[in-house]
């Protein structure tokens, strides 16, 4: 797949230039210097020859086959560059000049017509306004940039041009070896989810690393992301998050979404690694490339000095990573050879005086250990340390079994070092944080990869209840479902709906009051108010008639006064539950990816510490189970603090249904369970009050 971009025989570029500070010429240079091995084809009608090539006044004056053409003129004339590319047998086009769809409406109608004409000739085209394309297996760079990295297993995406230059400079300093490096711009044509398709299947490339400002196609996206990360690592650094989306949300959902948690959840389904900044997208990167994955997430560190030592254990343990001792033949083995000053837990501390080969051997004694998964070697270059033939011999003794990360601390006494560490390819970290954290970014994918397939639970469900409800509520033309009706909807997807009715009197309250038992709750019911409680629309725990009437009375009274516009359909009497942990559990539809699922503890935990975790829909008990354990206040849904465990199965069925409820119903744009009422394990838990909103007013499903 693109082939003729990747792997051409024959490069046009239309736009050379003989002036050395010219993009023109700079792309001819880097093709010619780089050693190209086919046809490079230069066209500029002003010149006879550019760099010891022959120059073309026009493309149609070569008659040679043309797999790629590079077009570098000014805007108003890439048009007729691209058709005379087309015409001259170019099957890929990449359009390095900028002036399109960055620079407003006009530039955008003229970047569409290429795409148009493109699509009519059965070409594919990368940009306009990128930096080229590199691939070092093919001796290509047909990119201006002025460094090139040594060939590697890294292939890099990226929509910013600028970014690529930087990336190049630095891997090049660096000696990391990069594979193809793709700039695509405007991505008027191909985009990141062609390149990722394709890198997945390129031989070459053994991680893909990217940088997006925005995914175009989500739900192709999810699907050509996921097949790609079931073969290869897939890491992104994706910018440009916003809250917009979030500010027309109405649900405690949709104010907590926005685009970063939808990104964040689409990731994660895709098994994608998100880099959280640039520094992460290459640690994370350099690990997948150069070590194998670990089999689970206990690590051994080794290290000559106490303090650097308790900062990766303190990283490990904050990043999930199991600080795990030794075995204790592992044990034996090691005070056979250490100093009896020496550390023999877990930070190994092999102490300051520590030559190469007692680093070394601590090392292989861990890398044998069965109770260890990875191993990260914390160095700081002390008088007896060694560095370079420390590095050589932690490379000779490495066996690939399980991956090594090292920590070569310092400066000018380390530079060699890290250089020798990269030959060898065992990835180096400045800092003990940052080879944890690529550490953990492994794990997280290798879990991934060990995860069982998704077999998502369908309940039997009682769909033409939701029809009728739905269809009634859109011939009304009102978008928002309030309680009664949300909880009629959610009773047929089998939730547990205590008892209670509508009520337009004070007399009906008592009347209804009178039937299901007391206590009661009462609520107002009323279309254009969405959070009752901050119209002082619910009263808890009405003992008895005369409470119940008194309510509903100055109920309404005060909320008349406060909302005078609001349309008030009575309040809902409802039986009062049992005690239990709240929760929220909802669903925001993302407009890139779909129906989010959101679930967090009530109360300042959503309100003030914002701690909840989102999943895309359609989800699977495993996955419905992994949102519970994603919110930092898992443990007081586990008992902490002597409080009795809520009943887990519970939530994770409640999230499933939700799942399966906005799956067959797109039309429900957001949803809120607010409260969900949890207790123990055989006590049944209850929906409290709920809340819907629908897309728009409109066909019902069918």
């Amino acid at each position: 797949m693109l082939e003729t971009l990747l792997y051409p025989k024959a490069i046009a570029v239309i736009g050379a230039s003989r002036n050395p500070g010219k993009v023109g010429y700079a792309v001819l240079a880097n093709l010619v210097n780089n050693g190209f091995k086919g046809p490079i084809i230069p066209v500029n009608p002003e010149a006879d020859e550019i760099l010891g090539l022959k120059c073309y006044k026009s493309i149609g004056e070569y008659k040679g086959p043309i797999d790629l053409s590079i077009i570098m003129v000014g805007a108003k004339y890439v048009k007729d560059a691209l058709q005379s590319s087309i015409k001259a047998g170019a099957k890929s086009v990449i359009v390095i000049t900028a002036g399109f769809k960055e620079v407003g409406a006009e530039g955008a109608k003229a970047e569409q017509e290429l795409v148009e004409i493109c699509r009519a000739g059965g070409v594919r085209m990368v940009g306009p306004n990128c930096l080229g394309v590199l691939n070092t297996d093919h001796h290509m760079n047909a990119t201006f940039a002025p460094s090139v990295p040594p060939p590697g297993k890294i292939s890099v995406i990226s929509q910013s041009g600028a970014l690529c230059v930087a990336i190049l400079d630095w891997a090049a300093e660096q000696k990391l070896g990069l594979g193809k490096v793709i700039s695509f711009g405007n991505k008027a044509d191909l985009n990141e989810v062609d390149f990722i398709e394709t890198l997945a299947e390129d031989k070459e490339t053994k991680v893909i690393a990217g940088y997006l400002e925005s995914i175009k196609e989500g739900d192709k996206f999810l699907r050509i992301a996921e097949q790609a990360a079931s073969v290869k690592p897939v890491v992104i650094l994706k910018v440009g998050i916003t809250s917009a989306g979030a500010k027309a949300a109405s649900s405690h959902t949709g104010s907590l979404a926005g685009a970063d948690m939808a990104y964040g959840a689409a990731f994660k389904r895709a098994g994608v690694i998100r880099a959280e900044n640039f520094e992460a997208l290459f640690d994370y990167a350099t690990a997948f490339a150069m070590q194998p994955l670990p089999n689970g997430e206990r690590v051994a560190i080794i290290t000559n000095a106490g303090g650097p030592g308790i900062m990766a254990a303190d990283a490990a343990e904050s990043s999930g990573l199991k600080m795990v001792s030794p075995s204790k033949e592992s044990d034996t083995k090691l005070r056979a050879f250490m100093p009896a000053a020496g550390a023999f837990g877990n930070p190994i501390d092999v102490i300051g005086d520590a030559p190469p080969d007692r680093y070394v051997n601590a090392f292989e004694v861990m890398q044998d250990d069965e109770t260890i998964d990875a191993v990260v070697v914390v160095v700081t270059p002390q008088n007896m340390t060694k560095p370079l033939e420390l590095a050589e011999k932690l490379g000779a003794a490495h066996k690939g079994k399980k991956p090594m990360l090292a920590v070569f601390m310092g400066g000018t006494e380390v530079a060699a070092a890290k250089e020798k560490l990269m030959a060898l390819g065992i990835p180096n970290y400045t800092s003990p944080d940052r080879a944890v954290t690529a550490l953990r970014a492994m794990c997280d994918y290798a879990a991934w990869k060990r995860r069982p397939a998704r077999m998502v639970t369908r309940f039997p469900v009682n769909r033409r209840r939701v029809d009728r409800i739905i269809n009634a509520q859109e011939r009304t033309g009102v978008t928002q479902i309030g309680e009664v009706e949300a909880k009629e909807i959610l009773r047929a997807y089998d939730f547990n709906i205590l008892g209670g009715q509508l009520a337009q009197t004070g007399d009906e309250a008592v009347e209804i009051a009178e039937r299901i038992g007391y206590p009661v709750v009462l609520k107002i019911s009323s279309p254009d108010i969405i959070h009752k409680s901050d119209f002082g629309g619910v009263r808890i725990n009405l003992a008895n008639a005369e409470q119940v009437r008194d309510a509903f009375d100055l109920m309404i009274l005060r909320i008349q006064k406060r909302a005078p516009n609001a349309h008030l359909r009575g309040a809902y009497v409802e039986k009062m539950g049992a005690r239990g942990r709240e929760v929220i559990l909802g669903m925001t539809r993302d407009p890139q990816f779909g129906p989010m699922l959101m679930f967090g503890l009530g109360g300042i935990f959503v309100e003030v510490m914002k701690d909840v975790t989102f999943h895309l829909a359609p989800i699977t008990a495993e996955e419905a189970m992994q949102m519970l354990k994603g919110t930092r206040s898992y443990a007081l849904l586990q008992g902490a603090r002597g409080q009795a465990p809520v009943d887990l199965e519970a939530l994770a069925g409640a999230l499933q249904r939700i799942s399966q409820l906005v799956t067959d119903y797109p039309e429900i744009r957001e949803l809120d369970i607010n409260p969900f009422i949890v207790g123990p394990v055989g006590v049944q838990a209850y929906v409290a009050d709920a809340r819907m909103t629908l897309s728009t007013a409109g066909k019902a499903h069918e």
